[in-house]
């Protein structure tokens, strides 16, 4: 009998493929990074065959380091960086271009046009999402229109699309199967979360054609079969779910209220709504956050495009660390009341704000500020916008989170754990597996293949790692928060330039 599940986790700075045992232990993983492109302001590109050796190369790696036989592994589940947009050939499979990165804001005045015609109220009741560059479709509407003669060849069946997910099915099976899962399709603004079917009048608003679009499939569903030449024999591609929904997975947050917040690349607050797809008041978004036997289950996200890329930015654009664990000490060196923000609004503000617009900045700066104050202020920035997010949903619904469950590279940092339950307000728990995205693409292929009965049998699995309970005063909580905001009014754009609705 199979002893492993093998997870890829492709992300936004680098691939990773984990082999997880029955009970959700990782016990062996390979991680490597691959460029990040900027060809203009606000403009942020992957190359596809980057991405693809990165994760070819990963997933032989960590077969090898743990030396398994091919029988030792029942199925591959796969997560990913979601929103991502590929344009290819049906017929190689070459892309015609560079994957647009959600991060990308090229297309903001496209979105502005479509907000200005009066499309929004539309585009959110049936997607549950904001019109803004984040999403797929201007991305694809994009590619459509600037590369020569896309169009043409989309209308005659020879192109398709597909998130990265889609994108490494498509390679993995070679070419055989063109799918993707609820959770990524619902994050296209194509989607039709209520009646889970692409949605004709939304294609026809973002001029795509029908032709390009893969087949959307449950997270824990029939994938298809990885070629043998690529690990050796053939895997079963079983669950499939974007990166923050695998987390929601991966943290057990099955029942309604429950909730999670992932600290990567960007930071991402999700809370479990059961069959209710919540619609909010505060522009926070509306998601598909699993969906199994044709039902979806929903979640209420919040979105911040920059979070552990602050850190990465420090490192290698100021220089002020050699390796992302120093933070830790360096933040210790300081006070929580020091006098310095950073607003990473290096790609506009995401929610609440959804400003493509604004751009980011270091305020309140003296002459006693260093870099361990600088660098202070970069990890507080995030603890402050999940705060952000946690106003909103407590406005949204009638319940949130009373402990909030945290995972991905940032949470491995004490000090950022303590300061994040000391913003809340909440105590915040730490998993055992850190890995938790890629152990939810582990979990979802477990169910399609057998290995779990069900969602409460994956529940009986997590283990809590660490607690961190609030120790600062209210007083204190509030007068920090109260200058973040203040801090993030001055790098705002004006309204009638941004997302905003304000």
């Amino acid at each position: 009998m199979a002893s492993y599940l093998l997870a890829i986790d492709q992300g936004t700075t680098s691939s990773r493929a984990i082999l997880f045992d029955r009970e959700g232990r990782s016990v062996a993983s390979a991680q490597r990074e691959f460029p990040q492109e900027f060809p203009a302001d606000g403009w942020v590109e992957h190359d596809p065959e980057a991405i693809w050796e990165t994760v070819l190369a990963t997933c032989r790696e960590v077969v090898a380091r743990q030396g398994v036989e091919l029988a030792d592994i029942a199925g591959i589940g796969i997560t990913n960086q979601r929103e991502t947009t590929l344009l290819w050939d049906r017929a190689t499979g070459k892309p015609l271009h560079n994957a647009i990165v959600w991060q990308d804001r090229r297309t903001a005045e496209a979105c502005r046009v479509l907000r200005d015609a009066g499309h929004t109220d539309m585009v959110q009741a049936r997607t549950g999402l904001l019109i803004d560059p984040y999403f797929s479709a201007t991305k694809l509407a994009w590619l459509l229109e600037h590369v020569e003669g896309a169009r043409a060849r989309a209308e005659r069946g020879e192109l398709a699309f597909g998130t990265i997910d889609t994108f490494l099915i498509w390679r993995l099976t070679g070419g055989r199967v063109h799918a993707t899962d609820a959770t990524n399709a619902s994050r296209t603004a194509l989607f039709d979360i209520h009646a889970q079917r692409w949605d004709p009048e939304l294609l026809d608003l973002f001029g795509i054609p029908a032709s390009v679009l893969p087949e959307v499939k449950d997270s824990s569903d029939d994938f298809g079969h990885a070629r043998a030449d690529w690990l050796g024999g053939e895997l079963p591609i079983a669950g499939v779910a974007g990166d923050q929904q695998a987390a929601l997975v991966g943290q057990a947050c099955f029942m309604p209220g429950m909730g999670k917040s992932t600290y990567g690349t960007g930071c991402f607050m999700i809370v479990n709504t059961g069959d209710q797809a919540a619609v909010s008041r505060n522009r926070l978004l509306t998601t598909v956050g699993y969906r199994l036997n044709g039902v979806p289950t929903y979640a209420m996200e919040g979105s911040i495009f920059v979070a552990g890329a602050t850190v990465q930015w420090l490192r290698d654009g100021l220089k002020l660390f050699a390796e992302a664990a120093e933070t830790e000490s360096l933040a210790s060196e300081t006070t929580s009341g020091h006098s310095v923000y950073l607003v990473p609004a290096f790609t506009g503000l995401g929610a609440p704000h959804w400003d493509p617009k604004a751009r980011g900045a270091i305020l309140g700066l003296t002459r006693d500020t260093g870099i361990a104050e600088i660098v202070a202020a970069g990890l507080q920035a995030v603890c402050y916008q999940t705060r952000d997010l946690q106003v909103c949903m407590s406005d949204d619904m009638s319940a949130v989170p009373g402990t909030l469950r945290v995972d991905g590279g940032m949470v491995a940092n004490n000090w950022v754990m303590q300061f994040l339950a000391d913003m809340l307000g909440v105590r915040v728990d730490r998993p055992e597996v850190l890995e938790t995205t890629a152990l939810g693409a582990a979990y979802l292929a477990g169910l399609r293949l057998g290995w779990y009965r069900d969602l409460d049998e994956i529940a009986g699995l997590w283990r809590c790692g660490d607690s961190f309970r609030p120790r600062m005063a209210e007083a204190e909580r509030e007068r920090l928060y109260q200058g973040w905001q203040e801090a993030v009014a001055r790098v705002r754009s004006r309204p009638e330039e941004a997302g905003s609705s304000d």
